[in-house]
């Protein structure tokens, strides 16, 4: 094939973009091509997802309701369940989940079914970027070799890229388009082409070596934070047994302007990324018999927070005289961070379900969630009334939305226990316990 033919289309914007995986990392990936005028058809395998978005309609907050409506409307972006469209294509980006199986190691089930999918249609020509995260390797050992077999020649048929999400949903600042894009490929021409699709719309493309240093990049970034989450989930256990403030502490270390940046303490880690991306680094790496130790305690005391703020629920509520069993407790906020519609892995349903199993009469609020799963029961937010907040034996903080009142919160709650140091600005009150 003539890679020029493919750079001219690439120019000119006449080419057409594929996404697999319409969801918190598809979607607005989707949306940037095709706000620059590019022609976009999503593969999605949820068909009531391709339902709405056929008729313009959004599902994804941190993507605008009128933009997506427009780019609908003028047949710039359309979705479809069908991988036939593949060969109509000339670059496709996978965004598939990559969860956890059962025993919590890695499970690409969704990229090997993509890959396999991509496959029968493809044709020569076609830029293919994996960007869903996953253990260093994958592109190289799980990726390139089926279609080598299938009889693409990566590099010259076809060109196969690794480049990581790094979406933070809700965040104000940085979305797809001004967040750097770093890119490995396969081969020197899988880069340079990956390289020109993702220059398209990403103020800033950060070349690597290969695909192994792209996928690894990703992990670092997680594993970061969650170490450093661990540390200061640890720090804050330790502050409570030494009679100490957690916050100030932070907060005053923070003043250091060199050799410091701060993290905060929480109920437990949540959501698509920082509890899951360091075990597939972790997981990858007992195959080569090393075992990644921060990794793994970083994890052991992450996971352990949600039973440690079920213990301060409890041993508070003995202090008001009451036990934990048959208490009304009314969590607020299910949602794994603040001013998002997203439970994933959010630590607040573990408390629900700890809270439950020692016997507590549970509720929960979340101006973003109407429902929730929970040890197959399904709970409805409630409505955050004056009369049932006073209702309630005790309010958990769970997760800080900002459009919750919490100095009526803390008004009206016979006990609040504040997991997120929400309650800061009010001061000192009889009845708050902060984590």
């Amino acid at each position: 094939m003539d890679i020029n033919v493919l750079k001219e289309k690439i120019k000119a914007k006449t080419l057409r973009i594929g996404v697999i995986g319409l969801g918190y990392v598809g979607l607005p990936l989707a949306v940037e091509f095709a706000q620059k005028g590019i022609r976009v058809i999503g593969v999605e395998k949820d068909a009531e997802k391709v339902s709405k978005l056929n008729r313009g309609e959004n599902y994804i907050l941190d993507v605008d309701n009128k933009v997506l409506s427009d780019l609908v409307s003028r047949g710039l972006l359309t979705a479809t369940t069908d991988y036939s469209v593949v060969g109509q294509l000339d670059s496709i980006s996978i965004c598939v989940p990559t969860p956890l199986n059962k025993i919590g190691d890695p499970d690409i089930s969704l990229i090997i079914s993509a890959r396999d999918e991509i496959i029968k249609h493809l044709k020569p020509g076609t830029i293919i970027v994996l960007e869903s995260t996953t253990y260093p390797g994958t592109t190289e050992e799980v990726i390139a070799p089926a279609f080598e077999k299938a009889g693409f020649h990566v590099g010259k048929d076809i060109f196969i890229a690794f480049s990581p999400e790094r979406i933070d949903p809700g965040n104000p600042v940085y979305g797809t388009h001004n967040t750097p894009k770093v890119i490995g490929g396969m081969t020197p021409q899988c880069l340079e082409m990956a390289s020109e699709i993702y220059g398209l719309i990403i103020d800033k493309v950060v070349p690597v070596s290969s695909t192994r240093a792209a996928e690894l990049s990703k992990l670092l970034e997680n594993t970061f934070r969650s170490i450093n989450i661990g540390l200061v989930n640890e720090l804050a256990i330790m502050c409570h047994l030494l009679n100490v403030d957690v916050w100030e502490v932070i907060q005053s270390a923070a003043t250091k302007p060199f050799g410091f940046m701060p993290f905060y303490p929480g109920p437990g880690l949540g959501g698509h990324c920082i509890p899951i991306d360091p075990i597939y680094l972790s997981w990858k790496l007992k195959t080569l018999n090393y075992r990644a130790r921060f990794i793994e305690l970083a994890s052991e005391i992450n996971t352990f927070m949600p039973e440690y703020v079920v213990n301060r629920v409890t041993i508070a509520l003995n202090e008001h005289e009451r036990s934990i069993k048959g208490s009304k407790i009314l969590v607020l906020g299910v949602a794994y961070k603040r001013d998002i519609d997203d439970p994933r892995e959010s630590p607040a349903l573990d408390i629900i379900e700890l809270l439950i199993k020692r016997g507590a009469d549970v509720r929960y609020h979340d101006p973003y969630i109407s429902t929730v799963s929970i040890s197959d029961k399904t709970f409805k937010s409630v409505e955050l009334t004056d009369e049932m907040l006073a209702s309630q034996h005790a309010a958990v903080i769970a997760t800080d939305h900002t459009d919750v009142d919490y100095e009526r919160v803390v008004k009206l709650s016979k006990l609040v226990v504040d997991t997120r140091n929400a309650t800061a600005k009010i001061g000192r009150r009889g009845n708050i316990v902060k984590l």
